[in-house]
């Protein structure tokens, strides 16, 4: 994924500019969201490039796919995606965009649910 480049407009906010390529499905995407904030992920299957290495705090020279895995809801109801390297497993969570696929969110979100690991029998003998 490419870094955005910062663009200062008349007024007192940044506005970012640029484009990445999405490492799993290709689509072109801005790395601004509709809302204006940092995207780091593509809006179509959620996939993202790892950049950043989170653990050292500095540039990442793995590069590898990250996968969506899951979601995280925080204390304030905002949505994370949780994503893991294909590389090298770290992980990493980002926050969910307005016009992100809401359909793969949803089967992120309800899996758990829908594939425990535990047979749901368990809950008959309770």
């Amino acid at each position: 994924m490419s870094h955005p480049k910062k663009a200062h407009s008349s007024t007192s906010h940044t506005v970012l500019t640029g484009t990445f390529v999405c490492a799993w499905c290709g689509l072109t995407v801005s790395a601004a969201a509709g809302d204006g904030t940092r995207r780091n992920h593509c809006p179509s299957c959620l996939h993202s490039q790892h950049v950043l290495d989170h653990v050292e705090g500095g540039p990442s020279d793995c590069h590898g796919r990250m996968s969506p895995i899951s979601i995280a809801v925080l204390r304030t109801g905002d949505w994370m995606v949780v994503h893991r390297c294909v590389r090298c497993d770290e992980l990493t969570s980002n926050p969910v965009c307005a016009d992100d696929n809401q359909l793969i969110l949803m089967r992120m979100a309800v899996r758990p649910l829908a594939q425990p690991p535990f047979p749901l029998e368990v809950f008959g003998e309770l």
